[in-house]
């Protein structure tokens, strides 16, 4: 639970870290398709980061639930297969970078599943 709580608050540190940084030191270095992109990287950083936290209170209700642990620790891989990936295209605008993204997609994906799962299951 703790693990958690706090990847979860870095992410969501590091979002609004990112998302400040690409809306006042990128503006005039990226045009506006990949300023988008960094957008949309910050943003699924963010729902994940929060999708962490609940994760945690989940795990203080159910503390040896292996559905809710496997969606937090699948949110992060997600995290940095997804966004990761897009902020790299982004600063690069190298468009092989881009096949990573859908890795991440199904991470969260995954994760969401067995959110359901647990709840269904444990709660």
């Amino acid at each position: 639970m703790k693990a958690f709580i706090i990847v979860g608050a870095i992410n969501a540190f590091l979002a609004v870290a990112l998302g400040a940084f690409g809306a006042h030191g990128l503006k005039d270095r990226l045009d506006a398709h990949y300023l988008d992109i960094w957008k949309t990287g910050v943003t699924y950083q963010m729902f994940h980061a929060t999708g962490i936290l609940i994760v945690a209170l989940l795990l203080g209700k159910v503390p040896m639930s292996s559905l809710f642990t496997w969606s937090g620790w699948l949110m992060l891989v997600g995290i940095i297969f997804f966004s990761g990936s897009l902020y790299l295209l982004s600063l690069t605008k190298v468009g092989v970078l881009g096949a990573i993204t859908p890795i991440g997609g199904v991470c969260f994906l995954a994760a969401w599943v067995l959110m359901i799962v647990g709840a269904v299951k444990n709660l």
